[in-house]
């Protein structure tokens, strides 16, 4: 009878040396292809995981440079507005001077008018007394004629012109 399978010693032998003879390619094979191709996979691996740290690394510094940025904003928007309050601030004071300074001149002005309509009316009084000092002269002289000296002619005058009083000649 015929075997199927014939179990020699030559069999096992040529299968026993396969099998080492597979086994020494699988770890020629495994240190020469399998190492380098696992190293350039781990390099790889290493690198994906460097740039995804680098990448959160940036992101991080990303929004804290926003943040930043964002505070200084902000900064800058209380530093304009407290800038333009006083720059207001600063008109209003301005204005306020202008203001008070056009009220004193104004003042000043109105003064000076005032002083020189006094001066006007007291002149406009000193003429018009010695305008009625004259007429008073011609209408004594020619009421007494020459019978009344200079000093009776010069106190009937002056009586006369206490008796018009002061009030007449200034309205």
């Amino acid at each position: 009878m015929e075997r199927l399978f014939d179990l020699d010693l030559q069999l096992l032998a040529d299968a026993t040396l396969t099998a080492i003879s597979v086994f020494v390619l699988f770890l020629l094979a495994s240190y020469l292809l399998f190492n380098p191709a696992r190293e350039l996979l781990k390099k790889r691996q290493d690198k994906i995981k460097d740039d995804i740290d680098t990448a959160n690394k940036d992101k991080e510094d990303a929004a804290a440079l926003k943040a930043d940025y964002d505070a200084k904003i902000k900064d800058i928007q209380k530093e304009s507005e407290e800038i333009l309050s006083e720059a207001r601030k600063k008109a209003k004071a301005n204005e306020a001077q202008i203001i008070a300074e056009a009220k004193e001149e104004a003042n000043r002005i109105i003064k000076n008018a005032e002083n020189e309509a006094l001066l006007e009316k007291q002149r406009a009084y000193d003429e018009m007394k010695q305008e009625m000092i004259s007429i008073a002269s011609l209408m004594a002289g020619k009421v007494v004629a020459q019978s009344i000296d200079t000093t009776i002619q010069e106190s009937l005058i002056e009586e006369t012109l206490k008796e018009v009083g002061d009030k007449t000649w200034q309205s």
